[in-house]
C-alpha cells in the first residue's frame, strides 16, 4: 500500500539563508501564504533567537497560516531557544519546536568540545523540556551522514525515549552518495520502527556536490517517512533538496517509490517565480522543473518530434506544476517543422513558391540574433508581403516609443498598431521599465498584472544583445514573452507585447 511522504518546506529558514536574501515581515508572510497554497505538510519559517525580526515573523506567520500546515521554528538545544521558539509558534494551530544538535565526531569534538555522552545528555535535556511545552519535537541530528552509526542510534534512541515525535537525518554538507545514504536511512528505520512506531523519520540534504535530491529520493525507498526541501533548492552554500525535483520524481514514479506526496503541483511554478523575485536569486535557465528552458525546445529533432506528440521529449506537461505550455523556441538550428508551426500560430499562410527564400530569411535572422521570437517573425513575414489569415485576430506591434527620463518623473510614450488601430500612449512610472509597461498595458486597454520582468546580457562589447523575458497574468493565466535586441529598451517593450500577443491567440481560440 503506497504510503504518504510528508513535504516539510524550509524556505523561509534554511533558504533565506543564503546571503542576500533576507525577507522583511510582509515578504515573509507573503511568500509563506503562496507555500501553504502548495499544501505543504509543515513549514519551517524562522530561527527566532537569531534576532527580534526574525521572532516577529515566526509569531506573525503562526498566527496567519491555518491548521492544515504545522508551523515550525529552529533553535539549539538549549534552553533559552526552546524559550524562544515556544513564545514566537505557540498560537500557531499545529506547532512543532525543531531541536538540532551535531552528531558527527568533527562537530561533538571540534565544535562543542565536549565528550559524546554530554553531547547526548544535552539533546535528551533539550527533548524533555521542549516536550513538556508542545507535543511534537523534531530532533535533527546536524552532520549525520558524516556520523559513527552506534553513536548516532544512540543518540536516537535516548532522545526518542525522552520524547522526540519526529528523527531527522540530515546530510548537512552534502558529503552522502544516494546508494550508502539510503543504506543508513534503512538502518535506521528498521530500527526506530521498532523502537517506536509512531515517530516519523525524516531527511534534510544539501547539495554541495549536486546529489540532494538524489540522497533523498534514496532515502524515501528506503523508508523515510518525511523530507525536507527548499523551493528551487536554496539554501545555504550550494543550497538544499529541491522541492519541486522530489515531489515531481515521486509523482513520477510513486510504484518504484511506494509512496505519494498530497503537495498541490499546480502551484510549483507559481511560488518559485514569486520566491526568485522575492528574495532577489535567480533561477538557473536549465533548473530542473522550474528553470526557464525546463519546457522549451529548440532543437530542429526535438522541435519535430514534440509537434508530432508531445510524449516524445516531454515526460510530463507543463501545466502540471502550473507552468506555461511548452515553448518552440526558434533558433537557427530549428527546422522548416518548427517555423511552419510558428508561422501558423500566428495566422499566416507561406506560399510553396515562397517557402525557400522566406526560411532562408529566416536562418540568417537567426544566426544574427540566436533566438527568434513572435515579433521577429512577424516582421519578416510583413517585410514580405504576406497578410495574415481572416479568421485570426489581428496582433499588437511596436511602432515607436520615446522615453523622457528625469531624476523625479520617468515618462514613456509609447505607438501600437493592430490591424488598422493606432494608439498613442504616455505614461510616467518610479523608473523607465516601470513607465514604459504602464504605457503598453495603457494602450492595450486589457485586465494585464505584470508577474516577472528579467533582463540578462547575451553578448558583449559593441553589438552585444540583450535578452528580456517579461511574464503577465490575465484572468488567472500565465504568457511569457522574450525577446532579443542591442537595445534592452525595445526589447523590454517587445517582451511585453509578445506576452500580450500570446493572451491575445489563447483568448480568441478558447
Amino acid at each position: 500500500m503506497a504510503r504518504k511522504i510528508y513535504v516539510f518546506d524550509t524556505t523561509l529558514r534554511d533558504g533565506e539563508q543564503v546571503p542576500g536574501a533576507k525577507l522583511n515581515l510582509v515578504e515573509k508572510l507573503d511568500v509563506a501564504e503562496q507555500i501553504a497554497k502548495m499544501k505543504v505538510d509543515m513549514m519551517e519559517v524562522g530561527f527566532p533567537s537569531s534576532s527580534q525580526g526574525d521572532f516577529e515573523a515566526v509569531q506573525a506567520i503562526s498566527r496567519k497560516i491555518g491548521k492544515d500546515v504545522s508551523i515550525a521554528a529552529l533553535g539549539r538545544a538549549v534552553r533559552s531557544d526552546i524559550d524562544c521558539i515556544y513564545e514566537s509558534i505557540r498560537e500557531a494551530e499545529n506547532p512543532l519546536i525543531h531541536i538540532v544538535l551535531g552528531s558527527s565526531d568533527v562537530h561533538v569534538s571540534k565544535k562543542f568540545g565536549k565528550t559524546p555522552q554530554q553531547v547526548i545528555e544535552m539533546g535528551v535535556g533539550a527533548v524533555k523540556y521542549a516536550s513538556s511545552l508542545l507535543p511534537q519535537v523534531q530532533y535533527s541530528l546536524e552532520d549525520a551522514s558524516r556520523s559513527e552509526f552506534d553513536y548516532l542510534w544512540q543518540t536516537i534512541e535516548a532522545v526518542v525515549k525522552a520524547g522526540a515525535t519526529i528523527i531527522n537525518v540530515p546530510d548537512t554538507v552534502g558529503f552522502a552518495i544516494p546508494e550508502k545514504f539510503g543504506q543508513l536511512i534503512y538502518r535506521i528505520n528498521d530500527r526506530l520502527k521498532n523502537l517506536d512506531p509512531k515517530v516519523m523519520l525524516s531527511v534534510h540534504c544539501h547539495n554541495d556536490t549536486g546529489l540532494a535530491t538524489a540522497n533523498t529520493l534514496a532515502a524515501v525507498k528506503n523508508g523515510a517517512d518525511k523530507v525536507e526541501c527548499t523551493i528551487n533548492g536554496i539554501g545555504e552554500r550550494a543550497g538544499n533538496t529541491s522541492l519541486e525535483e522530489v515531489v515531481m520524481g515521486i509523482k513520477l514514479h510513486g510504484d518504484y517509490y511506494g509512496g505519494y506526496t498530497t503537495v498541490d503541483s499546480h502551484q510549483i511554478y507559481e511560488t518559485s517565480r514569486m520566491v526568485s523575485a522575492t528574495m532577489g536569486l535567480d533561477i538557473q535557465v536549465n533548473k530542473a522543473i522550474t528553470g526557464e528552458n525546463a519546457f522549451a525546445h529548440s532543437s530542429g529533432i526535438h522541435q519535430d518530434g514534440l509537434l508530432k506528440s508531445k510524449d516524445v521529449y516531454e515526460i510530463m506537461d507543463p501545466e502540471t506544476i502550473g507552468a506555461p505550455a511548452m515553448e518552440i523556441v526558434l533558433t537557427a538550428r530549428s527546422g522548416r517543422h518548427a517555423f511552419a508551426h510558428v508561422t501558423s500560430r500566428l495566422g499566416f499562410d507561406i506560399p510553396e513558391t515562397l517557402s525557400a527564400e522566406i526560411y532562408k530569411k529566416f536562418l540568417l535572422m537567426a544566426d544574427e540574433k540566436k533566438e527568434i521570437y513572435d515579433n521577429d517573425v512577424l516582421n519578416l513575414l510583413n517585410s514580405c508581403s504576406l497578410v495574415c489569415r481572416g479568421e485570426y485576430p489581428e496582433l499588437w506591434q511596436l511602432v515607436d516609443y520615446q522615453l523622457s527620463v528625469t531624476k523625479q518623473l520617468p515618462t514613456a510614450t509609447i505607438e501600437l498598431v493592430k490591424g488598422t488601430k493606432k494608439v498613442v500612449q504616455s505614461q510616467s512610472g518610479t523608473g523607465v521599465i516601470d513607465a514604459l509597461y504602464g504605457a503598453i498595458i495603457g494602450a492595450i486597454g486589457a485586465p494585464i498584472e505584470l508577474i516577472d520582468y528579467r533582463i540578462n546580457s547575451l553578448s558583449r562589447g559593441k553589438g552585444s544583445l540583450g535578452k528580456v523575458t517579461a511574464q503577465i497574468r490575465s484572468d488567472a493565466q500565465l504568457y511569457t514573452g522574450k525577446a532579443i535586441e542591442q537595445d534592452v529598451i525595445r526589447a523590454s517593450a517587445l517582451a511585453l507585447i509578445n506576452a500580450v500577443n500570446k493572451m491575445v491567440l489563447e483568448q480568441t481560440r478558447a
